[in-house]
């Protein structure tokens, strides 16, 4: 989506500002390094004060598009070009008849040569500018005139620790104006949040309703946190070219809905599609199984066979919603063959029971999806660990699809280091075991050997209940067949699930109708 409300003849620029969201088609993300790369490349070849200038054309056209009658705009200015940035912003702003004033951390004699240039073009332009440790001047906690709308241009990517003393009070003065109704735009970044891994640096952080992220996409705005600190992202590449530098991830969504489909034949049959085996369901999670029984079959596959561990035959013989579904105790132990046709996902529910099913499933089957309970079990056995990375050797695929608690366990460190860097405890995974990784949660991460990883852009807290995760390890079992890419087949899979989720409504979404969701949404696509 492209957004071009008009400004004054001398504050046009020729790019354009585009909403980054679900619909996303492969946007390539670079980290803070990067974007510094190409920023200095841009800035050696343009005069002073340019980028600086179109930033802050393009902060002043998104504040109007979100605010368009407020007065009053507050800008909270750093004491870097990210709060030249905000400063000249306010200029722009006011030259368009608003009411904008700066709050400065840090005194004019600390600003760099292009934000200082832009301190004076506010001073002259008439500008209100105060010290933002000064109480009682604009925009304060005393000022009973809130501004509509808030410009939180303190740190950008220049952070790299939590923010303390004038910018950490400066940030908890931004969320009392937000709770009293003010908009938040956040220049390039929510002050306080790590660009590269999706997570604050502290206590104090900035949570936006908006953030334009300036020249390049940042990849902590779509994973971990980033979601809830940036609102929604815009970006504004303000005429720069950045694919010089090879994209560190790629933020996938809706644009791979549909993705290499393929119309089924008159002459085909269901032997064509393949058959897909779900190993889990211990007592007492049967349901676990038989979701994802359920979404492998919505998916495509031509047979699905459902082998409930320690299960009595006698007590479940069918799901009587998909009786086409095919209960096989055993199956796992049954003819070796069998097993070496089949897509396999195992886990789902399985308890302590699906421990002993692994050694021959990962030695047979071609395409293993690991869920759950089963990366529990190799998580705690080293020898499992190493037949699952030879796995690769034999050209047997893996795909491993852990929540970060299971992520955790399999790298041998805690939830709270796996949040902290979602792409790199991705990356990892994906090296040690040799297999293709959708770490999961608000941004789900998808790692190959070798590869930039893929951040999904789809879905939402609806997804936050029992039972999904059985669901998408079940879609991608029954998405996956002979020949086809397993990284491939997880980013489709992946976008798929989270699509069929939207749009966000309040409560969770429960399990048995996501399956209905995205049997009905792919027979769309």
């Amino acid at each position: 989506m492209a957004l071009t409300p008009p400004l004054p003849g001398k504050l046009r620029i020729v790019s354009s500002l585009l909403r980054i969201d679900a619909a996303a088609a492969r946007q390539a993300l670079y980290g803070v390094a990067a974007t510094r790369r190409i920023e200095a490349r841009a800035l050696a070849g343009m005069a002073p004060f340019t980028l600086m200038a179109r930033a802050a054309a393009s902060v002043a056209r998104l504040a109007l598009a979100l605010a368009p009658h407020a007065q009053r705009v507050l800008v909270f200015a750093g004491p870097g070009n990210n709060g030249g940035d905000g400063i000249e912003a306010a200029t722009c702003l006011r030259r368009f008849g608003k009411d904008a004033s700066v709050l400065l951390v840090g005194g004019a004699a600390r600003l760099p040569a292009d934000a200082a240039r832009a301190l004076a073009n506010a001073q002259q332009a008439g500008v209100v500018i105060g010290p933002a440790s000064a109480h009682g001047g604009p925009g304060t906690d005393t000022d009973t005139d809130c501004p509509a709308l808030v410009i939180d241009a303190l740190l950008g990517i220049g952070a790299s620790r939590p923010p303390a003393g004038e910018i950490a009070a400066a940030i908890e003065r931004i969320a009392t104006l937000a709770g009293r109704g003010a908009i938040v735009l956040a220049v390039d970044l929510p002050s306080g949040f790590d660009a590269d891994h999706g997570q604050p640096f502290g206590a104090a952080c900035v949570s936006a309703q908006h953030t334009l992220s300036l020249l390049t996409v940042k990849p902590g705005l779509f994973t971990g946190s980033g979601r809830d600190r940036a609102g929604t992202v815009w970006l504004d590449d303000l005429g720069v070219d950045s694919r010089a530098e090879p994209a560190e991830a790629w933020l996938v969504g809706r644009g791979e809905l549909g993705r290499g489909a393929v119309a089924r034949l008159h002459g085909q049959h269901k032997g064509s599609f393949g058959d897909v085996a779900v190993v889990g369901g211990s007592p007492g999670m049967a349901g676990a199984a038989w979701l994802a029984a359920r979404a492998a079959h919505a998916a495509g596959a031509g047979r699905v066979f459902v082998d409930l561990l320690e299960a009595d035959p006698a007590s479940a013989v069918f799901d009587p919603e998909r009786p086409e579904l095919m209960l096989r105790p055993g199956w796992w132990q049954g003819p070796a063959s069998a097993v070496e046709q089949s897509t396999v996902v195992c886990g789902c529910g399985g308890g302590d029971a699906v421990r002993a099913t692994l050694p021959r499933l990962i030695a047979l089957a071609p395409r293993l999806v690991l869920d759950a309970d089963a990366l529990n079990a190799i998580g705690a056995d080293t020898a499992l660990q190493a037949t699952l990375a030879a796995r690769a050797r034999r050209e047997r695929a893996t795909l491993l699809t852990p929540h970060p608690l299971e992520a955790a366990r399999l790298l041998g460190t805690s939830t709270q280091q796996v949040q902290a860097d979602r792409l790199g405890a991705a990356g990892e995974l994906a090296g040690r075991y040799r297999a293709v990784v959708v770490l999961k949660g608000s941004g789900s991460v998808i790692a190959a050997p070798g590869e930039p990883p893929r951040i999904n852009a789809t879905g939402n807290a609806s997804l936050a209940t029992a039972g999904t995760g059985d669901v998408l390890a079940g879609w991608i079992g029954g998405r996956w067949r002979p020949g086809e890419s397993a990284l491939e087949v997880a980013t489709l899979a992946v976008a798929e699930h989270g699509a069929a989720a939207e749009p966000e409504r309040h409560g969770a979404l429960r399990a048995a109708d996501l399956v209905e969701r995205l049997y009905l949404q792919s027979r769309r696509a």
